[in-house]
């Protein structure tokens, strides 16, 4: 059945997402003007996500579907508005220091392994910044767990998996890092259907994240 805005046409305004969005609130996203030199694609844009809450932006070709995560990340130009995650402005902090300040993740479409390291070499990747040792191990088994043909593979070169594992892959180093907040743009990209099902099956088990979903 169509909402109401489809029916009526008309996006929802800043009342209408925060109704979308508990009281425990994780991301937020105010008046936003960004873009990429000086050409500004998104135009007081808001935004309001949950703690633990699963997002997907949909909408054509050129909407600016992109724009939103590479500006929560610090991939665009931002020409005035705010970016905040749980109430701690981060608009202007380089990608490097959202990962480690208020975990933010971003697991790109260009599905980038390094080709010529092993699987868990990869996965071993995403924990490079975290200081407790002694969870990453625990943590690495609960991905195999999540993804058993990645343990299968886990002494196997990067360069040898094929589009669906290297798409698990990715989504495992992303969750060896712990983010709180996990940005995805377009996970399901050329999948299998059973591969699709089974890598946001994994995902949703993580309650405690935030999920935004290109």
């Amino acid at each position: 059945m169509a909402n109401q805005y489809e029916v009526l046409g008309k996006a929802p305004g800043s009342d209408d997402l925060k109704k979308l969005s508990s009281s425990n609130l994780h991301l937020r996203i105010k008046d936003l003007n960004a873009g990429y030199g000086k050409m500004e694609i998104l135009h007081n844009f808001d935004l309001f996500v949950s703690k633990g809450q699963s997002l997907c932006l949909i909408g054509p070709n050129g909407a600016g579907k992109s724009t939103i995560l590479h500006s929560i990340y610090g991939f665009t130009n931002i020409f005035s508005g705010k970016v905040e995650i749980d109430g701690k402005e981060i608009t202007n902090l380089s990608p490097a220091e959202k990962l480690k300040s208020v975990g933010i993740a971003y697991i790109l479409q260009d599905n980038s392994v390094f080709p010529d390291m092993t699987v868990e070499e990869n996965l071993m990747l995403g924990a490079f910044t975290r200081n407790d040792k002694n969870e990453v191990k625990s943590d690495l088994e609960a991905v195999y767990s999540f993804f058993p043909a990645l343990k299968d593979r886990r002494n196997m070169l990067s360069g040898t998996l094929s589009g669906g594992e290297v798409q698990m892959l990715v989504t495992g180093r992303g969750l060896m890092a712990k983010p709180k907040m996990l940005m995805l743009d377009e996970p399901s990209a050329a999948l299998a259907p059973k591969v699709v099902l089974e890598i946001f099956a994994n995902i949703s088990m993580s309650s405690s994240v935030t999920t935004l979903v290109r």
